[in-house]
């Protein structure tokens, strides 16, 4: 290896330690599998496997399994503006269909309308999230969260690189997803 080559990725093993595995991308089928293969659940999140990952490496107790999601009612037609959004409502194609209506064919579930449907609590309308919508149309987009990162270096490159292509930055996410996080540009 010379100087200007990375190193390369080190295979996930249980003699791994967590500063060394957290220099690196893994897919959650990795993640996954190897949770299973060293009886960890390999339920949930990439952030939830990792930390349950790096625990292990790191020789700690597992850290505590966060709360079961519980299934609750989803909105239905008919809907009105006076309709109020149930805590733990999804977005749905019930949902979009009512927003399209309403907003035309330009709406979509972006961040804010998703943060603001996933923050519902019982008492917001759909009103509201109309209102929303329409007071969030010249809002900077929210920070992407690291569990998305594939996302974020998406937005990122084309905006970058606004002429390439889907196949330009599939092949530049691998280059830099096969880079350890400290030597990334």
């Amino acid at each position: 290896m010379t100087g200007t080559e990375p190193p390369p990725r080190p295979r996930l093993e249980a003699s791994m330690d967590a500063d060394e595995f957290s220099r690196w991308y893994w897919l959650k089928t990795e993640l996954a599998d190897f949770a299973r293969a060293n009886g960890l659940s390999a339920t949930g999140g990439k952030e939830h496997l990792a930390g349950r990952i790096m625990a292990l490496l790191d020789g700690r107790p597992q850290p505590a399994a966060p709360p079961a999601k519980r299934a609750s009612r989803q909105l239905a037609n008919p809907l009105s503006a006076d309709t109020l959004i149930p805590a733990g409502q999804r977005c749905s194609q019930i949902l979009r269909a009512w927003f399209e209506g309403q907003l035309g064919s330009g709406f979509h579930f972006d961040a804010h309308m998703r943060d603001f449907i996933a923050s519902a609590d019982g008492t917001s309308t759909l009103a509201d999230a109309l209102a929303h919508w329409s007071s969030t149309r010249n809002a900077p987009a929210p920070e992407v969260g690291a569990q998305f990162e594939l996302n974020r270096f998406t937005r990122d490159w084309f905006a970058a690189n606004a002429d390439g292509t889907r196949e330009d930055m599939i092949a530049a996410w691998k280059r830099h997803r096969s880079l350890p996080k400290d030597l990334r540009p």
